[in-house]
């Protein structure tokens, strides 16, 4: 819809993964770890494992993952692996247009299985399962891929398998009873959300492959107020991002500011149209943010008054403590140098005196009585 406006020749944020829209991302972006299992897989580890939060990027690194792995390697894609034991070998051999129907025996199928994948190495080509969602997998499930991986030569692994899962994929690999399981995985792979920095640079660089003519598109608050409410997750930046520029598009819609190159070199998806997704989406601002956004004023307010309360308590603190000092050793302590009796209240002076007034004014009253 608003295409033609920013002058875009696709839709820059859609959540569909879209590996001509891949955003490497720096030092230990995603980049990385795409380099980093092309290296595992071309080398014929084992078991491999991808774990990041929902909406971090799993899929996209997977489409990824295919379209640069050769043409060696037979990618055996595995989108529900809420299965049993037998339906997940079922479903290999299945993918693998193999000879084998559901009835089948499991040591039958294993056996044709081993034989085609013995085939494959002769003609030095590999099997790789990629399981998604594997947080969902059955702990038995788990074990039947370990069993999997036993499948192997002398030298070289048979079938490798990547597992992609979400954080209580680790909690899972926890349990004891596939321990074994966890002490063949060779590389484990995190995908960590985005800085405020990597976030700006993926809505510019989404923005520029979709061939935006303009250096930048959002402002500098807007940029900074997506980082803040997506918490980094690249599924969240594109749909805030996406929602906000229609909502700056349906704004220009309904005034009548011509469209010229200085305009379009200048940003047009501010705050305001951020906010406007943010809460068109569902999601909630960080504590933190909001903290900051509403509460700043009120929160130097009750720190100086903390302070102040603080600082006031010491004070009363001392005196007492000075006080006592001067009824158990009246005259004799000082305090750098100078006696207490110099520093204390002109009050308490003339409490001790009165003190010392009354016996003497009892004795002259006893006195007068007796003459």
């Amino acid at each position: 819809m608003y295409l033609d406006y920013y002058s875009l020749n696709r839709p820059p944020f859609r959540i569909t993964p879209d590996p001509s829209l891949f955003f490497t991302g720096g030092a230990r972006g995603r980049g990385v770890v795409l380099e980093a299992l092309l290296y595992a897989i071309n080398s014929g580890e084992g078991i491999l494992k991808v774990v990041g939060e929902v909406g971090s990027g799993k899929t996209m690194l997977c489409r990824m993952l295919e379209e640069r792995l050769p043409e060696s390697v037979e990618i055996v894609y595995l989108a529900n692996p809420n299965l049993t034991p037998h339906d997940i070998l079922y479903a290999i051999t299945f993918e693998l247009r193999l000879d084998v129907e559901h009835e089948t025996e499991r040591l039958e199928i294993l056996h044709k299985l081993q034989n085609y994948l013995l085939d494959q190495h002769a003609r030095n080509r590999t099997v790789l399962v990629i399981v998604e969602e594997a947080q969902s997998m059955p702990i038995a499930t788990l074990e039947e891929i370990r069993l999997l991986s036993n499948l192997e030569t002398h030298v070289h692994k048979l079938m490798q398998v990547l597992l992609f899962g979400q954080p209580e994929l680790d909690k899972n690999l926890e349990n004891r009873n596939i321990r074994q399981l966890k002490e063949r995985i060779t590389h484990s792979f995190n995908l960590r959300p985005l800085d405020r920095e990597d976030t700006v640079a993926y809505i510019r660089h989404r923005l520029q492959a979709a061939g935006c003519p303009c250096p930048q598109v959002f402002t500098d608050g807007a940029e900074k107020l997506i980082a803040k409410a997506s918490q980094g997750l690249t599924r969240r930046i594109n749909i805030l991002a996406d929602k906000a520029m229609l909502a700056a598009y349906a704004e220009s819609a309904t005034t009548t500011r011509q469209r010229s190159l200085d305009h379009l070199l200048k940003p047009t998806v501010t705050t305001r149209h951020v906010k406007a997704a943010i809460k068109d989406s569902g999601y909630s601002m960080p504590l933190f943010s909001w903290f900051r956004a509403f509460g700043s004023t009120a929160a130097v307010i009750l720190l100086c008054t903390g302070l102040l309360l603080v600082q006031q308590q010491l004070v009363q603190h001392q005196l007492i403590q000075q006080k006592t000092a001067w009824n158990q050793h009246p005259g004799s302590i000082t305090e750098s140098g100078k006696n207490l009796s110099l520093v204390m209240p002109a009050a308490l002076g003339q409490s001790l005196d009165k003190k010392n007034e009354q016996p003497m004014q009892q004795h002259n009253t006893v006195k007068g009585n007796l003459c």
